[in-house]
């Protein structure tokens, strides 16, 4: 999946402009797609650091790197590993990590970022299976697994493993669907649990309300005494 050649670098760009035509129902043609797609430029220009990356020539790969992000405003390390057939929709706020590796035929979309949660050493972004698509405005965060055919919600914040043909939403995320079905009634449904937020604010609510309560009953009553000493005058 990850090889270093000339030939295979060639390969994966080929795959990368073919995901565009077959993904994207606006795109009309390979020079429409080649001169208009920043998305498809930022994969460009990492495929070559990356080849520079993987023979050392680190300084060259991360200022391919710095002059891509400054054109597209994608930012992917020359380090991360990426399949054939990528392909960022609406390329713009995206950040990929130096350990991040991604699979075949990804969708992912703008401001997404797979990163990591601090400073360790070693592995520390995610792994993305093949045919994952990820939402607007999703964070994976973490040197997990994300697996095959799986589908992050938009702005969905992923802190731990996605299994294989899964949906994760939310913040943190959760799993809401497995092979196509909710998932409900089980040890895995964290769809339906308790919302402690939610639960404060109604318990506030129902204070408010007793308070408002009592600050009419109040009123009513020193109503009723004001009618009663102007009664006695």
């Amino acid at each position: 999946m990850f090889e270093h050649t000339i030939a295979h670098t060639i390969e994966h760009i080929r795959s990368d402009i073919e995901s565009v035509k077959k993904r994207d129902p606006a795109a009309r043609s390979t020079l429409e797609i080649l001169l208009t797609y920043s998305g498809l430029h930022a994969v460009l220009m990492y495929r070559v650091a990356h080849f520079f990356y993987t023979k050392k020539l680190y300084t060259i790969a991360r200022c391919i790197s710095q002059f891509s992000r400054l054109l597209t405003g994608i930012e992917i390390h020359p380090g991360a590993k990426i399949g054939k057939g990528f392909f960022i929709d609406h390329g713009s706020g995206v950040v990929i990590g130096e350990t991040a590796e991604i699979g075949d035929n990804c969708l992912v979309y703008q401001g997404v970022t797979l990163g990591g949660t601090g400073k360790e050493k070693g592995k520390r972004h995610p792994t993305l299976g093949n045919n994952v698509m990820v939402g607007a405005g999703a964070r994976v965060l973490g040197p997990f697994k994300v697996g095959d055919n799986a589908k992050i919600a938009a702005n969905a914040v992923v802190l731990e493993e996605v299994p294989p043909n899964c949906t994760a939403v939310g913040v943190p995320a959760r799993i809401v669907r497995r092979n196509g079905k909710k998932i409900v009634n089980s040890d895995l449904d964290q769809v339906h649990i308790p919302d402690p937020v939610s639960q404060e604010l109604c318990l506030y609510r129902m204070k408010i309300e007793k308070l408002e309560k009592q600050v009419n009953r109040l009123e009513i009553a020193e109503i009723g005494n004001k009618l009663n000493n102007n009664g006695k005058h």
